[in-house]
């Protein structure tokens, strides 16, 4: 369930952890997973599209 968690949390719909530790590079992390999923769903709608159309 840590997975999912974590996925809710990229896209901002589940609140960050106020207890976890705090370091930029992890935060840096974070921000390239989060954008990596915003273009993997951006690609699977274009790709939706696609098909249909």
């Amino acid at each position: 369930m840590g997975v999912w968690k974590q996925i809710a949390e990229y896209l901002y719909l589940r609140k960050k952890d106020p207890e976890r530790p705090k370091d930029k590079w992890i935060g840096y992390m974070h921000g390239i997973n989060r954008i990596s999923i915003f273009v993997f769903l951006i690609c699977l709608v274009i790709l939706g599209i696609k098909l249909l159309c």
